[in-house]
């Protein structure tokens, strides 16, 4: 079994988030801060259904090519957030109000920005 390449798979997500038109699309490394995530994908969408278009469409190209099975989706029927968590990346999806109020990249200050 080889090893999974979530930083491969979080630049795939970010990039993913960035053409569905997400703003404030980040990709930190979380490798120094919590055995969480290696990676976490935050983006900012406009509405439920640009969310679930991110979301929808993260799933179906991990599914296509070959990736791994998500370990747990939440806020699927949420007006506010939705994540994917892929073990090693979580993928986070808010909703303008809620990145503004839950602040992850202010709570996890200092975690490197990585490009994409």
């Amino acid at each position: 079994m080889s090893k999974i390449n979530y930083l491969k798979l979080a630049k795939e997500a970010a990039k993913i988030a960035d053409g569905k038109k997400c703003s404030a699309v980040l990709l930190l490394s979380m490798k120094k801060f919590t055995v969480i995530a290696e990676y976490f994908v935050i983006a900012t969408a406009e509405s439920s259904p640009q969310r679930n278009a991110v979301i929808n469409a993260v799933e179906k190209h991990f599914n296509e090519s070959g990736g791994p099975a998500v370990l747990h989706r939440d806020g699927r029927s949420s007006e506010s957030w939705s994540a994917l968590d892929y073990g090693g990346l979580i993928i986070h999806i808010m909703s303008p109000e809620a990145r503004s109020f839950f602040c992850l990249e202010k709570i996890w200050d200092g975690a490197r920005q990585l490009e994409f």
